[in-house]
This record gives C-alpha cells, sequence and structure tokens, in this order.
C-alpha cells in the first residue's frame, strides 16, 4: 500500500474514532490533530469536510468488510439461507457503524455533508438490497403480492439503522434478540 494511501486511512480511522465518541461535528481541526497533521493536510487528502465524510462511512464497509460479507452470503444455498444470511452480515455491521451513523441520521436535516454522507451509503445498501430481491424474485421465492422495488423498499427499512437504534436503545433490546426479531419478521414477510 502506498504511503499516501496508507496515511489517508490513518486519517479516516482517526476521524472514524472521534466522530463515534463526541459526534459528526468534530472539527477538521481536531482531526488533524489526532493524527498530528495540519488542517490544511486533510483538506489535500479530502477536498472538504464533506469529501471526508463520504470517505470515511465508505471506509466503515472496507474496515468492517461489509461488501465482503454480503458476497460470501450470497454464495448461501436457497433464498431464505441466502436472505437469513444476508440479514445476518448487515445486522453484525449495525453496531459497528451505530456511533457514526447516529449522528449523521441526527444532522442530515441541517448539515448537508452529513446528508450526503448518510445516502452516499444508503443507496448502495438499497442497490444491494435490490439485487437480493431480484435474485428471490427469479426463484420464485417471494410472497405473493411484492414487487421487487416494494420487496427492496421493506428489507431496507426493516433493517435499518433507525429500526435496529429503535428497539435496542429506545427499548432495551439485547442486539442478539433486536436482530433475530428482525430476521425472522423479514423472512415470514416477504418469503413464501
Amino acid at each position: 500500500m502506498k504511503r499516501s494511501e496508507r496515511t489517508r486511512q490513518e486519517i479516516l480511522d482517526a476521524a472514524w474514532d472521534l466522530i463515534a465518541e463526541r459526534g459528526a461535528s468534530v472539527s477538521m481541526s481536531e482531526i488533524a490533530g489526532a493524527v498530528g497533521m495540519t488542517r490544511q493536510s486533510i483538506y489535500v487528502h479530502f477536498g472538504s469536510r464533506g469529501g471526508l465524510l463520504i470517505a470515511l462511512v465508505r471506509r466503515a464497509d472496507e474496515r468492517f468488510l461489509i461488501w465482503e460479507n454480503f458476497a460470501r452470503a450470497m454464495d448461501v444455498g436457497p433464498p431464505r439461507q441466502r436472505l437469513d444470511a444476508c440479514l445476518v452480515a448487515w445486522l453484525a455491521f449495525v453496531p459497528k457503524i451505530h456511533p457514526v451513523a447516529r449522528d449523521l441520521i441526527r444532522l442530515r436535516a441541517t448539515d448537508e455533508d452529513a446528508a450526503r454522507a448518510w445516502t452516499d451509503r444508503m443507496a448502495e445498501l438499497l442497490r444491494f438490497f435490490r439485487k437480493l430481491i431480484r435474485e428471490l424474485h427469479k426463484e420464485n421465492a417471494l410472497a405473493e403480492g411484492w414487487t421487487v422495488p416494494r420487496a427492496a423498499d421493506f428489507l431496507w427499512a426493516s433493517c435499518s439503522v433507525q429500526a435496529w437504534d429503535l428497539l435496542v436503545h429506545d427499548r432495551g433490546w439485547s442486539e442478539a434478540h433486536a436482530a433475530k426479531v428482525i430476521r425472522s419478521t423479514i423472512a415470514r414477510t416477504l418469503l413464501r
């Protein structure tokens, strides 16, 4: 790995840790200080705060291996097991991204950079869920009445960070119980 890429990853990992601890209002100067750089150096690597936030959430995908885990899950056998494997991968990822995701969700109505970063990742997740649902539809596994777009939207919303957060943080469910209920509810609702 090139030195510039290693530096970029160090910046993103430090920014992740700061935002997870203190929220997305962490300044570029604070991030620069955490990695022993100047604020201007951070701008050289990312162009803007928005560029940093988008790179940050994409780095989380790499750091926590969500796309690799989804790829493995897509190779699992029958439709029900494949859907469940994808949900297991996603719901194991949610607690890892939750501290930063929660703040991006909170800020997105008033912070264009946070909104762009959140929308970037959620659009990618929805694309993946559409691909999964298309496969399930081709295998005639979707319950009657579901279209691919509606089923993908339902899947995306039902296992969202927001739904998980409400169950775990607002209602006090354990992460394991929340994941189990979300997985079984989605499978019962979407599949034949």
